[in-house]
């Protein structure tokens, strides 16, 4: 499987975001163009899912159109929302067959909710977690556990009695702007990354996952997709994470590693 990381601009501005995205972020160097040339290789490539992260995906302004071309390879597209503003055109694209959801949820209540997101979020959040239910989206649902008293096991209820079915709770993970100014360590990712899976950034680096972006491995605006995941660089990387990362034993339900992967159960985004 395939991040499609587009984009590190975002509503909000989480205290824990792995990329510290916010309001102030870009797009980067990677046009509609070049994405699409990215789908194109990795479907050539054996890549069978994508996701679309970022950052909030649905700000991109080509990311539309790049989930029609993903469907049309036969790739399966998940797409990690915050859900705070989803206009009709993205509710169509959610409701395709071949796409489903992923979203982040904090609290039952608002005020503890709004305090982590930055922005008063929670009703609108929790409304479009609801109306997915409701038109039948498969959606799994993320609860980053940010510790200080934070009422996660009152939020899985919550989105149980809504209908939710896939809900799982991560720990915070010590990268962005929740390192603390820490320079990032490979120690804190999963351990599994890499394993059948990459990452691309906005400006084109990939990494063996989302949260190993610092571990570059090659770029695409430099290179074929297919020679940098099977190249010596990546092979490297990922014995590297191997070697000094700690496994989660509690967040690996599908074999898939932790940071959003299509279908899996885990989700220590924001």
């Amino acid at each position: 499987m395939l991040w499609l990381d587009l984009t590190r601009k975002c509503q909000l501005s989480c205290s824990h975001c792995y990329n510290s995205s916010g309001p102030t972020g870009d797009h980067g160097t990677m046009t509609g163009e070049d994405w699409t040339r990215v789908l194109d290789q990795a479907a050539a490539c054996g890549v069978e899912r994508i996701q679309l992260i970022g950052g909030e995906p649905t700000l991109h302004p080509h990311a539309v159109q790049l989930v029609d071309h993903a469907l049309s390879l036969g790739l399966h597209v998940e797409i990690f929302s915050n859900l705070v503003a989803v206009s009709a055109s993205w509710w169509r694209t959610f409701q395709q067959p071949g796409v489903s959801l992923a979203t982040s949820y904090y609290s039952d209540q608002a005020d503890q909710h709004n305090a982590i997101t930055g922005r008063p979020t929670h009703a609108r959040t929790r409304a479009n977690i609801r109306r997915a239910v409701s038109r039948g989206i498969p959606i799994r649902v993320g609860i980053v556990d940010t510790g200080d008293g934070q009422r996660v096991d009152e939020a899985r209820r919550a989105l149980e009695v809504i209908g939710v079915g896939s809900i799982r709770v991560d720990r915070v993970r010590s990268f962005g702007r929740a390192s603390g100014g820490q320079a990032p360590d490979a120690a804190a990712l999963c351990g599994r990354c890499g394993s059948g899976k990459a990452s691309i950034g906005p400006d084109g680096a990939v990494s063996p996952c989302v949260m190993s972006a610092w571990m570059s491995v090659g770029n695409v605006h430099d290179q074929a997709l297919a020679d940098i995941l099977g190249g010596a660089v990546m092979a490297e990387a990922t014995a590297t994470i191997r070697t000094v990362a700690q496994s989660d034993d509690g967040c690996d339900p599908d074999d898939e590693c932790s940071p959003g992967t299509p279908l899996s159960g885990c989700n220590p985004r924001n």
